[in-house]
């Protein structure tokens, strides 16, 4: 599904436009021109379909194997479950922050909160956390070139610890992909997990309202071509008030 000139979401589920399995979050494909990359990989494993993202990568007129790159948001399972189906299909590197690479190269089911997810239904009893090789080397202000757009990490926990979020320039508008940090209408995700932080939140928020971008795109839900930093703005506006802005999902 093409956005933009640079950017075609090809895999989510029921919290957005069920392309794929309805658990997964937003697949998105970049397009440099002489190099793509994929920004996260859904559930994979029992219940994904890989197959089927990359099917939809085919059906919008793309080769899968000039995909050098997956780069990840966060190590939530519907971000990275398929990491490993995606590196063995296509031979691609997997560059994440740290903790994420870390926890990825592990297959750190505990890290994931698989056990949790499988109490309350979430996941099924039989799905498994496939580990693959990862580079730990997206921190802040870090630049990834994907063909002729530049793709800049900012590090912004919150949501959870390793989440980080990619401005993408050099081609037809400047977009932030985001993953699990706002969505739509300004909303944010704080879950009773661990690693989820209000104060981190905050400050997170705080920093991308500071980025100059158009398109807006979050890891799940509706996104935004143009204007779309008015959804930071609008969850930046709540915590300079000393308040949370509304809860997603």
């Amino acid at each position: 599904m093409k956005l933009t000139e640079d950017v075609y979401l090809v895999g989510g589920g029921d919290y957005g436009f069920n392309l794929t399995h309805r658990l997964d979050c937003h697949t998105y494909l970049i397009d440099g021109g002489d190099e793509l990359a994929l920004v996260d990989a859904g559930c994979g494993g029992a219940i994904g379909d890989t197959g089927l993202i990359l099917r939809n990568i085919a059906a919008d007129g793309y080769d899968t194997g000039r995909i050098t790159r997956l780069l990840l948001t966060h190590y939530h399972l519907d971000h990275i479950g398929g990491a490993a189906e995606v590196h063995e299909r296509l031979g691609l590197a997997v560059h994440a922050s740290p903790l994420t690479a870390q926890t990825l190269r592990m297959g750190d089911e505990t890290a994931v909160c698989l056990s949790d997810l499988q109490a309350i239904g979430f996941m099924p009893a039989d799905y498994r956390f496939r580990a693959c090789p990862a580079t730990g080397d997206l921190v802040d202000g870090a630049t990834v070139n994907v063909g002729r757009l530049t793709v800049t990490v900012f590090e912004t926990p919150g949501h959870c610890n390793g989440h980080v979020s990619f401005l993408v320039e050099g081609g037809e508008r400047r977009c932030l992909i985001q993953g699990d940090l706002v969505f739509f209408g300004g909303m944010i995700s704080l879950q009773n997990i661990p690693d989820c932080s209000v104060q981190r939140y905050g400050e997170s928020v705080r920093k991308l309202a500071g980025i100059d971008f158009d398109a807006f795109f979050p890891g799940h839900g509706p996104i935004s071509l143009r204007n779309g930093k008015r959804h930071i703005d609008l969850a930046a506006a709540q915590f300079a008030k000393l308040m949370v802005p509304k809860n997603w999902g």
